[in-house]
């Protein structure tokens, strides 16, 4: 902004300097007046033409100069009409300012002061025989130039509405999309409350039922269904924080590694020894780092108790000063490899696995360990908006 308004001045002056040059040659050049040209005279041509220079920020106080330059200049009858070109200069800013009644007044005053000084101060009362001609070609050539004026501000209020209605239907687009995307997530959020909340509950329901019944026995309950039982609560829980967060568009709070414990426990009563490790700095994270290393942890204990077997795990997590280091290690039966070439192609788990480490910058290293085994390893950069 300082550097456009510091070249605008400049081209000003610029202008100011070779109207300035202009008028000097063509008040030299003219037919003589009744009076030669001297230093009264270039001084006046001098004093309209350098106050262009301010045109543009006060252009009815440079009309006023020029016009009183010209009138001045014209009644002592100095050769030619050139202090009319700063003149035009000064209209063209007045009227693009909007201030057209005043450019017409001046106007009217040039013309009847100048034709008037003209008759009144001619020889034997009597102005020259083409000087009505002169003064109209002259006021003519005014009245074009606050024409052009007026024609070019109304260009520019016009682009300026055509800008403002793009920028109001971009407006309507943004807030249309925004309200349709919360229309579907708001289907989502409805579709999975009818199709999954229903199944899970039944699940939960059918597994309290049998251990409450093994109990009335004096049987013992499996770990496997208490387990189930305990998981089966949890994905509940899970999946209305979830719909809370589709049907809110925010953050939920718990809904990161403060589960840690909760998720690794679960694990442990599904007969999955596992074992939490956590160095560095232990610390609040943002929020999407948060939940992203929760899932990541939560989709690779899952991982491992579907396709690993017998095994036991070991989950670290390393806070760093830029950066939150996740690895899981399994020492079952690896299958997946990391880039492609596996012998299973990745699951969907894995896929958002990887989709969320993208989401934030980091990286993700999948793959069978070289000592046997599953490894998962995630650095999550904490420059992370939440």
């Amino acid at each position: 902004m300082r550097d456009d308004g510091w070249r605008g001045g400049s081209r000003d002056w610029l202008v100011a300097f070779g109207v300035a040059v202009l008028v000097l040659l063509g008040a030299a050049t003219a037919q003589p007046g009744r009076i030669p040209l001297d230093a009264a005279g270039c001084l006046l041509l001098v004093l309209s033409a350098t106050a262009l220079a301010v045109r543009r920020r006060t252009p009815r106080l440079v009309l006023g100069i020029t016009t009183v330059c010209l009138l001045v200049y014209q009644a002592r009858g100095y050769p030619g009409v050139v202090p009319a070109v700063p003149t035009m200069f000064a209209l063209y800013a007045t009227v693009q300012a909007g201030h057209r009644r005043l450019a017409g007044t001046a106007i009217g005053a040039i013309l009847v002061g100048g034709f008037t000084a003209e008759v009144v101060l001619s020889s034997g009362g009597q102005a020259a025989p083409d000087a009505f001609q002169r003064w109209f070609l002259l006021i003519g050539w005014m009245v074009a130039a606050s024409v052009a004026a007026e024609v070019a501000r109304q260009r520019q209020a016009y682009l300026e509405q055509v800008e403002q209605r793009a920028a109001d239907a971009e407006r309507t687009r943004e807030e249309t999309a925004r309200r349709r995307a919360d229309e579907e997530r708001l289907r989502i959020a409805r579709e999975l409350h009818d199709s999954l909340t229903h199944s899970i509950s039944i699940i939960k329901v059918q597994a309290g039922v049998a251990v409450h019944l093994a109990r009335k026995r004096d049987e013992p309950v499996p770990e496997a269904l208490l387990a189930i039982q305990q998981a089966s609560g949890e994905a509940t829980r899970e999946l209305r924080a979830t719909l809370e967060v589709l049907r809110s568009d925010g953050d939920q709070p718990g809904s990161g590694l403060d589960r840690l414990a909760n998720l690794v426990e679960g694990a442990r009563k599904a007969g999955l020894p596992v074992v939490v490790k956590v160095g560095g700095d232990q610390r609040p994270l943002p929020a999407p780092v948060d939940r992203a290393a929760y899932r990541i942890i939560q989709e690779a204990l899952t991982n491992v108790t579907r396709h690993a077997g017998a095994a036991t795990v070991a989950v670290e997590l390393d806070y760093r000063d830029d950066a939150l280091a996740v690895r899981v290690d399994d020492d079952g039966r690896g299958t997946v490899a990391d880039g492609g070439g596996a012998s299973v192609v990745p699951g969907v788990g894995l896929v958002g696995m990887r989709e969320r480490v993208t989401a934030l910058g980091g990286s993700l290293h999948v793959g069978p360990r070289d000592g046997g085994g599953f490894g998962v390893r995630a650095e999550l950069p904490l420059g992370v908006d939440s």
